[in-house]
């Protein structure tokens, strides 16, 4: 009866109900509380479903290894290859360790200047808008309270409040009057306007077709590079086009 685990005879041997394999009892209960499965079907398994086995209580013959002087100097030389290369998987992940906490504290020291160089910039900015808000009211102050316009008539003086902000007037009636007005003009101005006779009718545009297209002239496509209106026909445009002519010989 051999554990399924360790591979050697158990001290205390406990089987399975659902899979009915042998295992030692503290191998098994450590298993189970670190996966809670079988080790060898990966059921689902708990320490309900463990049976402990009873057996006589017999004092265990000593192998036939360690009757002998090879047979322990055998037995010492495989514990102690196993003690080394236990030694070395440790070292590899003490190794393993050391470069993922390396790189952890690199991360946290340029983590660290980032956030000492963004509030050195904050402190700066805070400092440079309060410097710029109190030089907003001396500026301000000190602009000419009565300046005079291209129409001839004065600026009124703005008004300070206590925030030390300008309160600016809105549109005051005098220019609510002037806007009516000039809007009552030019909407009879307007009214009074007639189609003009050469102005093309709605089915003599829809008999249009595209005869050319000519793009603005470009490095890679040529097209047109100015324009002008014809000295004797206004609705007309005159455009000069861009056109290479490649003659192959």
């Amino acid at each position: 009866m051999i554990c399924a685990i360790s591979g050697e005879v158990p001290d205390e041997p406990v089987v399975s109900k659902k899979s009915g394999l042998l295992f030692e009892r503290r191998l098994i209960e450590r298993y189970i509380e670190d996966h809670g499965k079988c080790p060898a079907t990966k059921e689902d398994l708990t320490m309900d479903d463990i049976v402990p086995v009873k057996t006589n209580t017999i004092v265990k013959p000593r192998p036939l290894q360690a009757a002998s002087i090879p047979g322990l100097l055998g037995i010492f030389q495989n514990e102690w290859d196993a003690l080394m290369l236990s030694n070395f998987a440790l070292e590899q992940q003490l190794h393993t360790a050391r470069q993922e906490l390396s790189h952890a504290l690199y991360q946290h020291d340029a983590a660290c200047r980032v956030i000492a160089r963004l509030k050195k910039e904050r402190d700066d900015a805070r400092a440079l808008l309060a410097q710029a808000e109190r030089q907003i009211p001396a500026s301000v102050a000190g602009a000419a309270p009565a300046a005079v316009v291209s129409n001839g008539k004065r600026v009124i003086e703005d008004e300070i409040g206590p925030d030390g902000k300008k309160i600016r007037p809105g549109i005051n009636p005098v220019m609510i009057d002037e806007l009516t007005e000039c809007n009552a003009m030019l909407s009879a101005q307007r009214k009074k306007r007639q189609v003009p006779p050469t102005l093309a009718p709605i089915d003599a545009l829809e008999r249009y077709t595209q005869i050319s297209s000519h793009p603005l002239h470009k490095t890679n496509k040529p097209g047109i590079l100015s324009m002008d209106i014809h000295p004797s026909k206004v609705s007309l445009l005159l455009c000069v086009v861009w056109i290479l002519y490649i003659y192959l010989l």
